[in-house]
């Protein structure tokens, strides 16, 4: 995985901080030769027809929108290129901005893109919108969803060496690596991270089948231990720290999280079919939510976005 270029998706409902332009900047600290380019998409429906403006006042009205953007943008690129970053801006007007994020992956084809997941404060909880959504099931370049902008210290790449989900071992190795590279270049410690679940005792109904069930549990262990430590011993992650979890993702990983103070969670999303997207497995989708830090979503090296064929 690379940061040469990082496409970072400003939120225009906003004039407080941004999350995602201050985990950009952080990176940046990183990765000095990174270029950024700022993208905000605005959408005022007022300004998309009706009888109040003749059309030639609307394109004029949304131009002003666009050149007021663009002025903003240049404000937030001025304290990255005072320390010497390339930045570019570029305001877009459109009703859909996951088409118009993917619309500018496509044709700036940048290494990442950056994009703040906003609080609910009524919940107390982080949530992700549907755009992000839509950005996890089409987009092609890794997509880091930024929940916090603390500076990244520890990263935990979430794997399945079992394939249970279907999940290709290509991407297992794709996320240590990625992972790692970024434990790396940012001086963080790296865990890696594998899920099991036995059977609950009570649906074990058949003795004959499961005489003894701690001793089942224990060899469920065992295997997924096994096939945990084959997986890293075939990655580029020596100084990895492995955390084997009994329980489902959605309540164990998030759990891990706090406790270990992990600031970035690396998990892989793969395409099942045309019809569904690409979709990460149900427990993962409820991880997404449930995660109380930022994402990094990457996909398989054969991922193409289905929407477009």
């Amino acid at each position: 995985m690379n940061i040469g270029h990082l496409l970072v998706v400003i939120d225009p409902t906003t004039e407080d901080k941004q999350p995602c332009l201050e985990r950009a900047e952080n990176l940046c600290q990183h990765y000095p030769q990174a270029r950024v380019t700022l993208l905000l998409c605005d959408y005022v429906a007022a300004l998309d027809g009706g009888t109040l403006f003749a059309s030639h006042g609307l394109e004029k009205a949304r131009a002003s929108l666009l050149s007021n953007h663009e002025q903003r943008l240049e404000k937030l690129a001025a304290p990255l290129r005072a320390k010497g970053r390339t930045v570019a801006v570029q305001a877009v007007w459109g009703k859909r901005l996951d088409r118009h994020i993917l619309q500018a992956a496509e044709q700036l084809q940048p290494d990442l893109i950056i994009k703040t997941t906003h609080h609910h404060n009524v919940l107390k909880r982080l949530f992700l919108t549907n755009t992000d959504w839509q950005l996890i099931r089409h987009c092609e370049t890794p997509l880091w969803l930024v929940k916090n902008a603390q500076p990244i210290t520890r990263i935990c790449a979430a794997v399945d060496p079992v394939h249970e989900d279907d999940k290709p071992a290509s991407l297992d190795i794709k996320l240590i690596d990625s992972a790692a590279m970024l434990a790396e270049g940012t001086a963080a410690s790296l865990d890696i991270a594998h899920c099991y679940n036995p059977l609950p005792r009570t649906m074990v109904l058949d003795a004959t089948l499961i005489p003894n069930y701690q001793d089942y549990a224990d060899d469920v262990k065992k295997h997924h231990q096994q096939a945990l430590s084959e997986l890293l011993s075939r990655a580029n992650a020596p100084q990895a720290q492995q955390q084997l979890l009994e329980g489902f993702p959605e309540e164990t990983i998030p759990r891990l999280v706090e406790q270990q103070g992990i600031n970035l969670l690396v998990l892989g999303a793969v395409s099942r079919s045309r019809l569904e997207s690409a979709l990460i497995g149900h427990t993962a989708e409820r991880l997404l939510d449930e995660a109380p830090c930022d994402l990094l979503i990457i996909k398989p090296d054969d991922f193409s976005d289905p929407s477009k064929s």
